[in-house]
């Protein structure tokens, strides 16, 4: 039977933590901010709902983010630190750092409230560069994300524009059985849809993605079905190279056999629809004449993932060094 926790406003969980606000409910938890009585310090703690599957895949998020801490243990690459975690009343909790706006919710009242963009140039640049930093180390100790997005970047502090990288939820060791159900679908990359084999790339693919929108205010390769995303990604970047297409698991699933995408729509019939790619440009999508930062994005949107960019390979890029007036 499967009760939600209650939350109440000043309540205290396990002795040790009084409620002072709810954060937000995801699909398998819930997040409220915290003070620990013990020290008088501010966490987010993580509900999980009471379901077997969600209590496993919390377990898997806790055992990754133990590792990624145990290496990390000065904090310097804007990691989410994971500071408890126990079970209390047939609920799994999660204690971590407490952290600002996500850059999805960030962004959309940035652009609500009228005010002028939070994203400069100068600020993407450290955004990048610490999602960078972190993306390197995650990459280095054998992992991949697996689901960066917007709403999986949390703003640290505003005024120093400093950022954290969380969700561990769906990260997996390269050495792993890989699944092809990873990565929110708008930052999905096309290895994963054409089920290739995927590793580390696939994050450099959702993070061009996210700067492209955080630039514009806009997803980049809008989208209601794999088969629409393909559309854009093909009518944005260009044909998909034949060797991909050729060994991709998936690929009669969205292409005919002479290449025409298509897809299904759900009407009664299933009827099969061709999509014809609007063709485009990836600087006229971005809307500027920034080359740097043009080639930045393109360098992390290479569909063929052994052409695009590695985190190392992007901190040396020349626009995270280019100096705006």
């Amino acid at each position: 039977e499967s009760k939600d926790y209650p939350i109440e406003i000043n309540g205290v969980i396990a002795g040790r933590y009084q409620i002072l606000e709810f954060l937000g409910a995801a699909a398998f938890s819930k997040a409220v901010q915290c003070v620990d009585l013990t020290d008088g310090s501010y966490v987010c703690i993580k509900i999980i709902k009471n379901n077997k599957d969600f209590f496993d895949q919390s377990l898997d998020e806790i055992k990754i983010l133990k590792y990624i801490n145990a290496h990390d243990s000065r904090d310097e690459h804007h990691l989410l630190q994971l500071f408890d975690y126990f079970y209390f009343k047939e609920h799994l909790f999660i204690v971590t750092e407490l952290l600002r706006d996500n850059l999805y919710e960030f962004s959309k009242f940035n652009r609500e409230s009228g005010a002028e963009s939070y994203f400069t140039m100068p600020r993407l640049q450290k955004i990048t560069k610490e999602c960078l930093v972190g993306l390197k180390f995650v990459h280095a100790l054998g992992l991949i994300h697996c689901d960066l997005k917007p709403e999986n970047i949390l703003i640290r502090s505003y005024s120093r524009c400093e950022i954290k990288i969380i969700d561990f939820g769906s990260s997996c060791f390269i050495t792993d059985h890989l699944t092809s159900y990873v990565q929110s679908r708008s930052y999905r990359a096309p290895e994963v849809i054409l089920g290739l084999p995927y590793d580390q790339q696939i994050d450099m693919w959702s993070l061009g993605c996210i700067l492209a929108e955080l630039w514009t205010g806009r997803v980049l390769f809008q989208n209601d079905s794999l088969a629409t995303l393909l559309a854009r990604v093909v009518g944005i970047l260009g044909g998909i190279e034949e060797n991909m297409l050729f060994q991709g698991r998936y690929t009669h699933r969205f292409f005919t056999k002479t290449k025409i995408i298509y897809d299904r729509l759900s009407d009664d019939n299933g009827s099969l629809v061709y999509i014809f790619p609007k063709k485009t440009t990836l600087r006229h999508r971005l809307g500027t004449d920034d080359e740097l930062f043009i080639d930045f994005i393109d360098k992390l949107l290479q569909v063929n993932p052994t052409k695009r960019f590695t985190a190392e390979q992007a901190l040396h890029h020349p626009w995270l060094a280019h100096q705006y007036a």
